[in-house]
């Protein structure tokens, strides 16, 4: 198996939140996926986000580090949490809430399913 560079992307996957999920705004997102497991439960990558908001359920867990911009997470009961660039975080399976971007973000993100 070959290492994976970050370094050498090449072109993202065009995406933005189901309409049914959109609070505010009109989020364009990027991915960039650089791998995915045999088994499709382990995905690794980029994604970037322009601002807005829309509702979210985890049934897997991330690994979150935010390289740009500002995003906030709130949960069911309403408690939030606001992460910068520089910031590491993890999002539970189970997690449903609302996500955020306050200010254009990119992250690199490790998802289980």
């Amino acid at each position: 198996m070959d290492i994976k560079d970050f370094s050498a992307l090449g072109a993202p996957e065009q995406s933005a939140p189901a309409a049914a999920n959109l609070i505010s705004g009109q989020p364009r997102q990027q991915i960039w996926n650089v791998l995915s497991s045999g088994d499709r439960r382990f995905h690794v990558g980029q994604w970037a986000s322009s601002p807005g908001a829309w509702r979210v359920n985890y049934t897997e867990y991330e690994l979150c580090h935010l390289l740009e911009g500002v995003v906030r997470l709130t949960d069911a009961a309403g408690a939030a949490r606001t992460y910068r660039a520089g910031d590491t975080f993890v999002i539970p399976s189970g997690f449903r809430g609302s996500w955020e971007v306050v200010e254009a973000c990119r992250k690199i993100y490790a998802i289980y399913e």
